[in-house]
């Protein structure tokens, strides 16, 4: 690419062969000019030298700092606008910056004066409104770039073009919704990205944009661009970052640290190198001591926020140990946790699907998974709007996340609703879009074991074959309400402790371990939160076996007899384990099943 060194040779020359570093058999050897850039960066450079291509798509963490070196190889972490002007694009004649609040800038005065002096001998700028205020609108810009850029391209001129928060420029959007200058403005990009002037000539065309979904699609699907993904720094990449940023300053950080930088790299996964300044300059410089504790709190407030709040991170001191019943989801559960601790990433599913009837604890047993999974757990919010191609670009942005957290555990509530569905119409294909994104995301085999999908429903039977498939969400547990008299012993137990109601076995009302009703988790917490309720009146406070046996009494638990019973078949149906299902399940036939299924679906509907 181009080249810093003004002595460099041409940057199309192959390097001599003495020069070139080792590399092992079956790897190509880096260029010696670029191997102290950034992957994504010689990628760039790579595409670019097969003279295809001229305009690149940089998106991802483009807001960062950029990993390089000076011309005297010491490091550096420029930002990403000082590293294209002084790296990528050093040996360029002109650099042109554009973004709408700014307009058109340059990289020095010479450019500037340059781009007057051109513009004005062509009777373009003499006279006009724009002699001395140059346009903002992308349409009247790019008229004046594209005259500007034919003039010295035509006379051998080297010329970069960057133009930032292009989705402002050219956005997502239908094209009927586009107005004239828009339309304009895209027909100019997409011209220079296929123009045989512009790709034999030393010329670059740059959009930066977080989100690619952001974009005009016409110009992302173009086979006369490429995109380029900027990733969240890993952590080998942190660590020398931290090794850097602490250069003799390394014991007035340990001074004032519980953390070993060590474990400040190998904890931060999901935060950038921005992020990473802001931790370090609170130790160093205000002298405010990292815990284990703050940094996990750092961690969450900044990945909260760079996801726009629609990442929730699930801390909870909970353990499986409070979960009643559900014993074999339990004993799965440990497996996965042990696999995952010990680094068995590899025989782990994709993603579970939990579903069962309302109650039965889905949710918290999730919630209690993740306090013994011993990685972060993370639940996905809503993250749809109203705005055209908002959606998309923030579960673009969600992925991007998660996919730099590894490894994560995702929780989805109410997963039937929030994911989508292939065939879904009446949203200007919105949730066809967000369906497509999710899937590839979880079939990416780079991601076993290190992002694991936990579906949650009480419906998996609206959810689309696509994510419940072997690949995706491969592992159903199914949960159900305790149909023994040990297990509504065990429920009663662990509901009573989360209540404060202290009472022997033997003093429970009988109607909540062997009654024809079954109570469920949910029931049974309401009935005892509600006899504390009553005994708060009382001198004592204290719940009595009377009163308890009064509050059942008086209970009129919400009953939804068809739903539930529709519920409880759709998990029968979707479970994957027989020993996940009660006994009055495994000995009914499974076409039993599908045609009360069936008819339980026409009541409801």
């Amino acid at each position: 690419m181009s080249m810093p060194e003004p002595e460099s040779p041409e940057p199309d020359a192959a390097p001599p062969a003495d020069e070139a570093p080792e590399a092992a058999p079956d790897t190509p050897p880096l260029d010696p000019y670029t191997a102290h850039y950034p992957p994504w960066a010689r990628e760039l450079a790579r595409k670019y030298f097969t003279k295809t291509v001229s305009t690149f798509i940089l998106h991802g963490d483009i807001r960062d700092v950029v990993p390089t070196e000076d011309r005297d190889g010491a490091r550096i972490y420029p930002p990403l606008r000082r590293f294209l002007t002084d790296d990528l694009f050093a040996a360029r004649d002109v650099v042109v910056f554009y973004d709408r609040s700014a307009g058109i800038h340059f990289a020095d005065a010479a450019s500037r004066r340059d781009f007057s002096r051109a513009l004005a001998g062509e009777e373009r700028l003499a006279g006009t409104e724009y002699e001395n205020n140059l346009p903002k609108a992308p349409n009247k810009v790019f008229e004046l770039l594209e005259d500007y850029f034919r003039l010295r391209l035509s006379n051998g001129t080297r010329v970069a073009c960057v133009i930032d928060y292009a989705e402002t420029v050219a956005p997502m959007a239908e094209a009927s919704m586009y107005s004239a200058p828009d339309r304009q403005s895209l027909v100019y990009l997409q011209k220079w990205s296929r123009d045989s002037l512009f790709l034999e000539s030393d010329f670059t065309l740059t959009l930066l944009t977080e989100n690619l979904t952001d974009l005009n699609q016409q110009l992302v699907q173009s086979p006369h661009t490429a995109e380029i993904y900027v990733p969240i720094p890993e952590g080998d990449d942190r660590q020398a970052y931290i090794d850097w940023a602490l250069d003799e300053r390394g014991d007035r950080f340990r001074a004032h640290s519980d953390v070993s930088p060590e474990a400040l790299a190998q904890n931060t996964a999901g935060l950038n190198y921005t992020q990473l300044r802001t931790i370090l300059a609170d130790v160093l410089e205000n002298q405010n001591r990292l815990t284990a504790a703050t940094l996990s709190d750092l961690k969450k407030e900044f990945i909260e926020a760079e996801a726009y709040g629609m990442l929730e991170f699930i801390e909870t001191d909970n353990s499986l140990d409070l979960i009643a019943g559900h014993t074999e989801a339990k004993r799965h559960l440990r497996q996965a946790a042990h696999a995952v601790q010990t680094g068995q990433h590899d025989v782990l599913p994709m993603g579970y699907l939990v579903s069962g009837p309302v109650g039965c604890g889905k949710t918290f047993l999730i919630n209690c998974f993740a306090g013994e999974i011993g990685i972060p757990m993370v639940k996905l919010k809503n993250f749809r709007s109203q705005w055209q191609g908002v959606t998309e670009g923030n579960l673009e942005k969600i992925l991007n996340l998660l996919e730099a957290m590894t490894p994560v555990a995702v929780m989805i509530d109410e997963a039937d609703a929030a994911l989508g569905d292939r065939d879904a119409q009446g949203d200007s294909g919105v949730s066809q879009r967000v369906f497509s994104q999710i899937v590839s995301f979880m079939s990416d085999p780079a991601h076993r074991g290190r992002v694991i999908f936990f579906l949650v429903t009480a419906r998996p039977d609206l959810m689309p074959v696509d994510l419940k498939r072997q690949g995706r969400a491969e592992e159903h547990l199914s949960l159900f309400y305790p149909h023994t008299r040990a297990d509504r012993e065990e429920l009663l137990r662990v509901m009573m402790r989360r209540t404060g109601v202290d009472l022997p076995i033997e003093a429970v009302p009988p109607e909540l371990l062997e009654g024809e009703r079954t109570y469920s988790g949910a029931d049974m917490e309401a009935v005892l939160t509600r006899a504390a309720f009553r005994a708060a009146g009382s001198n004592d406070g204290t719940v009595t076996p009377a009163l308890l046996q009064e509050t059942v009494n008086d209970f009129i638990p919400p009953t939804y007899p068809t739903e539930v019973e529709l519920q409880q078949l759709a998990a029968v149906l979707e479970c994957t384990s027989r020993d996940l299902l009660p006994e009055r399940f495994r000995s009914m036939k499974r076409e039993e099943v599908v045609e009360r299924l069936e008819q339980l679906k026409r009541m409801v509907d």
